[in-house]
């Protein structure tokens, strides 16, 4: 494969009232690894819709090897030689690992007008690619069957099978564990030095001494500066990202109150957890560390009852609970924000005014009508509490950056007023400073006596945010320890299954 090289000039997006992306030059050359960083909002995404066709631009131009091109549409990127890879993976989950890389183009056999497709030669062809990938994966399997990293694998096969001058990753690692992003990374390596151009977005500031070559940042639509990674220091990109941004670490007088507002006992649900057991105390912040696939996230849908369990029981401020379901609980004063905020937190069409009130109508609207003063009320308190940055109140959630909508989807649920909020994961894919305030979220909370309990695949966060810490390991809770007695590299290293 050639030396790649993908460039831009002058590069600029307008909206009304808004401009997204204002007049960006970049060079991404084959053989190199470009990280491409910048805070939600700072047109990182824009860029990434410009070059994968996905929109067009107000102004400016796009080079592919030295030609100018101009895509009106996915498809058109693909042919033209540019390639996407993004967060959010549009694999079939039914379908096989080569009928996901090669859908809508699979070898038709001969003599059948297109009608059939020759299921031996599109195997053959999916090994064939996947060798050249240096993977070993079964091509006759389920996408369903395999693991997120697997998955992502087979999303980026997918893209290299158009045989792209350009691959753009957008968050690739962002729902990995620390040992899979590694394999990730020597996959990334080894398509880069066959000569694709890798332009590669992340929030993980610690993942670039890894992966990246060069760092570019956006802040506010505009190129602050490219630096090779040599000279890519974690304060110089911070600075250049976000000005002057202060790091919060957890307050002094950040305590829970010793009175216990949740037990669990013995809750099972097989395969995904068995005999787990723990309390909660008001105000407290409970961290869930674990590997992905040690059920964290499936004990959090089965407290809140988006998931039946099979046996154990909850008790709630002395009631107890043997059966759940989210109507139930949310009566007893639970909130509980999902892990993929796009499809099971926010109503993707609807306003940011909409989604802001999705789960307190009861308290928008007490007597079945709604009552728009007390509407606005609530929503200008949330948007201006939150620090929710957006351009209109109606405009489509959608339309917001990552950590805009994450704080939508917590905001949402503080106007049912909760005493307990279950956080899968509310900080993937956002940037440093939607994480700080995210936290200063859940401090807030904890001083009015508020309890959250806290699952995240990044463990510093935990260290650093929450009270106490469970270590989950094949589906039950293994030890507990204390955060200020541990760093998160120990912390990886306990959750790691023996």
């Amino acid at each position: 494969m050639s030396i790649a090289k993908l460039e831009t000039c002058g590069l600029r997006k307008e909206y009304p009232g808004t401009v997204a992306l204002d007049s960006v030059s970049l060079q991404f050359e084959g053989g190199k690894i470009h990280a491409l960083l910048g805070k939600n909002g700072a047109g990182k995404s824009t860029l990434v819709k410009l070059l994968s066709g996905a929109i067009q631009p107000t102004a400016g131009k796009i080079f592919v090897d030295g030609r100018e091109v101009s895509f009106h549409g996915p498809s058109e990127a693909f042919a033209g030689g540019i390639a996407t890879v993004y967060q959010e993976l549009s694999l079939v989950p039914q379908l096989t690992v080569a009928e996901n890389i090669f859908l809508g183009r699979a070898r038709k056999r001969s003599g059948t007008r297109g009608l059939l497709i020759d299921w031996r030669q599109t195997f053959s062809d999916a090994r064939q690619l996947l060798a050249e990938m240096e993977v070993e994966l079964d091509v006759q399997r389920p996408v369903a069957a395999l693991g997120v990293a697997q998955q992502q694998i087979v999303e980026i096969a997918k893209a290299m099978s158009f045989r792209p001058s350009a691959l753009l990753l957008d968050e690739p690692t962002s729902a990995l564990a620390q040992h899979e992003t590694q394999s990730l990374f020597k996959l990334i390596r080894r398509l880069a030095q066959n000569g694709v151009a890798i332009i590669y977005i992340t929030h993980r500031l610690q993942e670039l001494e890894w992966i990246a070559d060069q760092v570019s940042v956006l802040r506010d639509g505009k190129l602050i500066g490219t630096l090779e990674i040599a000279d890519a220091r974690a304060e110089k990109i911070s600075e250049m990202m976000f000005g002057q941004t202060v790091q919060k670490n957890r307050p002094a007088d950040f305590k829970a109150t010793g009175e216990t507002v949740l037990m669990v006992r013995d809750l099972t649900r097989k395969p995904a957890f068995h005999d787990v057991s723990f309390s909660l105390q008001r105000g407290e912040i409970l961290g869930i560390a674990g590997l992905l696939g040690s059920g964290r996230s499936e004990l959090l849908k089965a407290i809140y009852g988006a998931e039946p369990f099979d046996s154990g029981e909850i008790e709630i401020a002395g009631r107890i609970v043997r059966k759940t379901d989210p109507i139930r609980m949310k009566k007893f004063k639970l909130a509980f924000t999902p892990e993929d905020r796009k499809a099971e937190g926010l109503i993707q069409i609807l306003s940011t005014r909409a989604n802001l009130c999705l789960a307190g109508l009861k308290v928008v609207a007490p007597k079945g009508w709604l009552n728009k003063k007390r509407e606005n009320q609530i929503v200008n308190r949330l948007v201006q509490d939150l620090d929710i940055q957006l351009v209109n109140l109606e405009y489509p959630v959608a339309s917001l950056s990552g950590g805009n909508q994450q704080k939508v989807v917590i905001g949402n649920w503080l106007t049912t007023h909760p005493q307990i909020i279950l956080l899968d994961e509310p900080t993937r894919g956002v940037d440093v400073q939607a994480k700080q305030q995210i936290f200063q979220i859940m401090w807030d909370l904890s001083r009015e006596g508020i309890s959250s309990i806290f699952v995240s695949s990044e463990l510093e966060e935990l260290v650093q945010v929450c009270h106490r810490i469970l270590i989950m390991k094949k589906g039950t809770i293994a030890e507990q320890v204390k955060p200020d007695q541990l760093t998160a590299d120990a912390l990886f290293v306990r959750c790691l299954e023996k």
